[in-house]
């Protein structure tokens, strides 16, 4: 088969020990950063499977139609929200999806990010370099309140390391987030609006879906403190557009450590969160590390050698496989 993999603009994939697994198999690597529809059709045009970096590129019906000889989508992780699995499913395109997540990698950059923000690491560093000295104080976790909005995987994790610290832990999200605060022995916010109000530090850590598309609006960004820092490591779209920028411009919340963006990868700089003093960013790296790589990829390969074999697993849409005559 006919293999692209788009999007390694990390130029990480190339050097994995999984791709052993696809010997025998024509194997096309991508590196092109944000490439224009021409340019990905382009690289994409031979392919029988594709293998998509997570959700760098927006697969649309637009995009998918004029790819002739796709047979498979083998996606590196779970969320498929980025293919148009619908016109996948017209074409007799299948759609297959990792089961791996990385919870842990997500928690410890959520961290790196909280400690390198509140005892401002990156400044410290460059005033070094310089020869200079800062002139103001860190801030603290022994005793603050760390807010987890969502409760899930990942946000267990970074509680859990939270109150290791001696912070306050304090919760709020859907029964499953409840009962999972309860059995940790940590509190329940009265309400999303209490959350926002009491917490120090907040980390939005929810899944994106129809309802949690925005659900952090500029109201409730405007009720957090001063002094509170916003970590946002899981989806930007939870955050309504632009209300994260004007509240932060308006002191409240006094800061932010983000590892999403609206629209990725940020190239040249461009984009306003980069230009405040007030936030930390970082590109989108929590899951940069060679143990999860080997691990989401090796399944996206698996599940490729799978199907060339005729045994299709983990498929997100079993009707193509009758238009491909393998639903017997």
């Amino acid at each position: 088969m006919i293999i692209a993999i788009s999007d390694d603009y990390h130029d990480r994939v190339s050097r994995l020990d999984c791709l052993a697994r696809l010997a025998g198999h024509d194997v096309r690597i991508f590196r092109d950063v944000a490439p224009a529809t021409d340019r990905l059709l382009a690289n994409l045009r031979d392919a029988e499977a594709i293998v998509p970096v997570r959700e760098r590129t927006r697969y649309t019906r637009e995009i998918i139609e004029r790819l002739p000889n796709l047979k498979l989508f083998s996606q590196t992780g779970r969320s498929t929200h980025h293919i148009d699995v619908a016109a996948c499913t017209e074409r007799g395109i299948l759609v297959v999806h990792g089961t791996h997540d990385s919870p842990y990698t997500v928690s410890e950059h959520t961290w790196a990010l909280i400690l390198s923000s509140l005892r401002r690491i990156p400044e410290e560093t460059a005033l070094m370099k310089r020869g200079e000295v800062r002139a103001s104080f860190s801030g603290s976790l022994h005793g603050r309140t760390l807010g987890m909005f969502g409760l899930g995987r990942i946000g267990k994790l970074i509680a859990a390391t939270g109150a290791s610290f001696g912070m306050r832990v304090l919760a709020f999200g859907r029964e499953a987030s409840a009962a999972a605060a309860r059995a940790a022995g940590y509190e329940i916010a009265a309400s999303k609006q209490a959350l926002f109000e009491r917490a120090d530090v907040l980390c939005v850590i929810l899944r994106l879906t129809d309802a949690t598309r925005g659900i952090v609006t500029a109201d409730d960004l405007a009720r957090m403190k001063p002094t509170a820092l916003l970590v946002n490591t899981a989806r930007a779209a939870l955050i309504a557009p632009g209300a994260l920028v004007e509240a932060l411009g308006k002191g409240r919340p006094g800061f932010a450590a983000v590892d999403v963006y609206e629209n990725e990868p940020v190239v040249n700089g461009d984009h306003p969160l980069l230009k405040m003093d007030n936030v930390l960013c970082t590109p989108h790296t929590a899951w940069l590390i060679q143990d999860t790589y080997e691990s989401y990829f090796g399944e996206a390969f698996e599940n490729i050698v799978a199907y060339a074999a005729g045994k299709p697993a983990n498929v997100v849409n079993p009707e193509a496989l009758k238009k491909q005559g393998r639903d017997k």
